[in-house]
């Protein structure tokens, strides 16, 4: 099987946040994640993830793509300020650049985007 540079990505984020539950366990604080990965799927999931968060309660949502998903991201940003929640802010959006391992051991620089978005 092989994997993807997102695959990668994925479980990464998946190891980070068993870690951060570990650490959490024993106390009584309800961490609720908040962040929205952006993939492959269709545009409408990820809006349906970022509105759904929204009238769950969270005052902010993150929206994270790296690579080829960036666009989406940007799009998932606009159809949910101008169709669903206008009354949204931006709180952020942050550009960066993350150094990834193939799998024949050569690096390659990916782009990546993080945008934060507020009641």
């Amino acid at each position: 099987m092989t994997l993807t540079t997102y695959d990668i990505y994925a479980k990464k984020e998946v190891i980070a946040m068993e870690n951060e539950s570990e650490q959490n366990m024993g106390t009584n604080e309800v961490k609720m994640e908040n962040i929205v990965y952006i993939g492959r799927k269709p545009t409408m999931n990820y809006v349906l993830a970022v509105v759904t968060q929204f009238n769950n309660g969270m005052k902010e949502v993150t929206i994270k793509a790296r690579g080829n998903s960036i666009s989406r991201a940007v799009d998932v940003k606009e159809i949910v300020v101008n169709r669903f929640l206008p009354d949204l802010k931006e709180k952020s959006i942050k550009t960066s650049s993350e150094e990834l391992t193939n799998e024949d051991g050569t690096r390659s620089k990916v782009s990546a985007i993080q945008i934060v978005l507020m009641k």
